[in-house]
């Protein structure tokens, strides 16, 4: 997908399915995710990890603000459910929120198990 080098690090961010899921490489290793569900026109994302070992890299970041731009980019409306994307969303309103959606309850029912 894109490219970057932050932190003395090359990072690229990819698209996933199976699970559905934007991941993050550093250095050309896994670092982590941003992990989503598509319904109804809206991307629910619902749970982001990255590795302790590249803790503190910003690639949290990275890999959220390039997944919602992706998501943007295809015409969805972002949901978060996580609290990293959700905090990403409030801390970025002005470029943000007219692209965000609340959750619902019945998005909250479409969850998986707690992972």
């Amino acid at each position: 997908m894109a490219e970057c080098q932050g932190w003395g690090m090359e990072t690229s961010v990819t698209r996933q399915t199976d699970p559905d899921r934007f991941v993050i490489t550093a250095d050309g290793a896994a670092a982590g995710f941003a992990q989503f569900f598509d319904h109804d026109g809206r991307r629910i994302f619902f749970h982001t990890v990255v590795d302790a070992g590249f803790s503190g890299h910003g690639l949290a970041t990275e890999v959220i603000g390039r997944a919602l731009t992706a998501s943007r980019e295809e015409g969805l409306r972002i949901v978060a459910v996580c609290p990293l994307v959700k905090q990403f969303v409030e801390r970025h309103a002005d470029e943000w929120s007219a692209s965000v959606d609340r959750v619902t309850p019945a998005e909250l029912a479409l969850l998986p198990p707690r992972l």
